[in-house]
């Protein structure tokens, strides 16, 4: 993904500061008709589906899904049928694109003026697939290194390689295959892959090759597993009565249960956080998408951005969003990212068909070893 690093970090530092245009109704939208919203658990809250209404007069109804794969699989088992808007990741996007199940964006009826225009220039790739936009950016957030300030060992410059000291043994909780892509990045670092990391979302050789090497060292490691996660909630499950000490986890999972008062850091290694951004998409077949462009105006304001942020803890694209945060939100974002670590962000490449049924294998492996 070719996103310029210190132009989004530029664009998301001044957001505060530039003023969005006020949200305009467009009167002529059907109200009577439903809006079906399709997002991760914990994305759309009472309270935004609220407000959304009272400055649209719109229904919205809300049903989560935990991962980009139950998405996916719901999308193709419907064929883009059942949902007016989803959210996933820019870099699955074009697999969409190719199972035909998705349809492009009016881009003249998206309020840009309201999102990050960092944000907007960051999802071009994946975003933008074959001259046409699917993808208007919402959010963005990373996976990289939450820890128990008083149980578990980390490093003077914090790594992947941490969750793999002797000393947190049985007290680890990762995600199949971003852990894979996280030891990766820790042999990378180290000389010991036999291709560069992003070559193994080019083609299947390099990605067999690599990977060969990471399973490896996974598998060699896994007895030091508390548990695996691929849900928000099983992730914060882990540290909550599972025992996990440390794990390679959202940002927003480190966010919540700090905000429980559990004595949990998180930090980028010095090998990148894993940073991702995710965006409303129209499924093929929606049957209201005039209400879906007011869904995303009414997003791109700083008010809902902001309700966005409070709800998930991740970070919000529309404009002047994170000058309307509780100074908890804030100081959370200060205390988990230096400039350098935003410097430094990995962002996910794209990730074609072949390569998550490559990808899937691998950590299939890994979890049956």
């Amino acid at each position: 993904m070719t996103l310029s690093r210190r132009q989004f970090v530029k664009g998301a530092s001044i957001a505060g500061a530039v003023a969005a245009t006020p949200f305009s109704i467009n009167n002529a939208i059907a109200a009577n008709k439903e809006l079906r919203i399709y997002a991760w658990a914990g994305y759309i809250t009472d309270e935004m589906l609220a407000d959304f209404k009272a400055k649209t007069g719109i229904n919205a109804t809300f049903t989560p899904y935990g991962t980009n794969d139950e998405l996916m699989n719901s999308l193709r088992a419907t064929d883009g049928t059942g949902f007016d808007i989803i959210m996933p990741t820019v870099d699955r996007v074009p697999g969409y694109v190719d199972y035909d199940l998705v349809q492009p964006l009016d881009v003249k009826r998206i309020n840009w003026s309201g999102c990050l225009e960092s944000a907007l220039a960051g999802s071009d790739v994946g975003g933008i697939v074959k001259g046409k936009r699917y993808f208007a950016p919402s959010d963005w957030g990373t996976e990289a290194i939450a820890y128990n300030k008083n149980d578990a060992k980390i490093s003077k410059e914090l790594s992947y390689g941490d969750l793999w000291l002797p000393e947190n043994s049985g007290g680890v909780t990762v995600r199949g295959h971003s852990a894979l892509v996280g030891i990766g990045l820790w042999l990378e670092n180290a000389g010991k892959l036999p291709f560069p990391l992003l070559d193994s979302y080019k083609n299947e050789k390099a990605m067999r090759a690599n990977f060969d090497v990471i399973l490896k060292v996974a598998t060699e490691h896994k007895a030091s597993i508390a548990q695996f996660w691929s849900t928000e909630n099983e992730a914060q499950g882990a540290f909550r009565t599972n025992g996990a000490t440390i794990g390679q986890t959202w940002d927003s999972t480190a966010f919540k249960l700090q905000s429980e008062g559990e004595p949990i850091a998180y930090g980028a290694p010095k090998e990148g956080a894993l940073a991702w951004m995710e965006g409303f998409v129209i499924p093929k077949n929606a049957n209201n998408v005039d209400s879906v462009y007011e869904f995303i105006n009414w997003y791109y304001t700083p008010e809902a951005g902001a309700m966005f942020v409070k709800a998930t803890g991740y970070n919000s694209t529309a404009k002047g969003a994170d000058a309307l945060l509780p100074a908890e939100t804030k100081q959370f974002f200060q205390d988990s990212y230096s400039k350098q670590d935003l410097a430094n962000l990995w962002w996910w490449p794209i990730q074609e068909p072949w390569y998550v049924a490559l990808r899937n294998e691998y950590q299939d492996r890994y979890l049956s070893a």
